[in-house]
């Protein structure tokens, strides 16, 4: 059986405009999908803080994000990853320009911002569930949970042998 023209993904890494709330979510749920099957990590453009109802609605779904410390692209421990995952059209930049010299993979998924949500607490608490819930839509479409290798997008070009 012949190789495949490239490796499957190993290490994605989701990117949002503060890490406090999109790349946090996507971050544990992927984790939550396939265990330790890849490398997962998440960081922002800019510092931000944990937001309270992100680790609210994370919970719901039995997912821990209270420690969560957001990070931004410059304090990632490991910067070499098979796919980057932006979120919000600034991530998106930043990932581009970040993956220029590398052999790395963007996906841009486009992302509603709920904190931008005002009204009730429990208002914006949907908002939020939408989202987690569309991330993890989204997640359950692109990375297989069956075993098999995890595909790079369409259209990219073969790693060098």
């Amino acid at each position: 059986m012949d190789a495949p023209p490239f490796p499957a993904i190993t290490s994605v890494l989701f990117a949002c405009t503060f890490n406090a709330v999109r790349s946090p979510m996507a971050e544990g749920l992927l984790k939550r999908h396939l265990g330790r099957r890849l490398y997962v990590d998440s960081a922002g453009v800019r510092d931000g803080e944990t937001d309270p109802f992100m680790v609210a609605v994370m919970a719901e779904l039995g997912i821990n994000l209270g420690r969560h410390r957001t990070k931004c692209f410059d304090e990632l421990e490991d910067s070499s990853f098979d796919l980057v995952i932006s979120l919000s059209p600034e991530a998106h930049h930043r990932a581009v320009e970040m993956v220029r010299t590398m052999a790395c993979d963007v996906e841009y998924w486009q992302t509603f911002d709920p904190t931008i949500l005002e009204g009730s607490r429990e208002a914006r608490l949907d908002g939020y569930r939408q989202v987690r819930d569309r991330l993890a839509e989204r997640i359950r479409c692109r990375f297989p949970a069956d075993g098999s290798p995890i595909p790079r997008p369409p259209g990219s070009a073969p790693w060098p042998a």
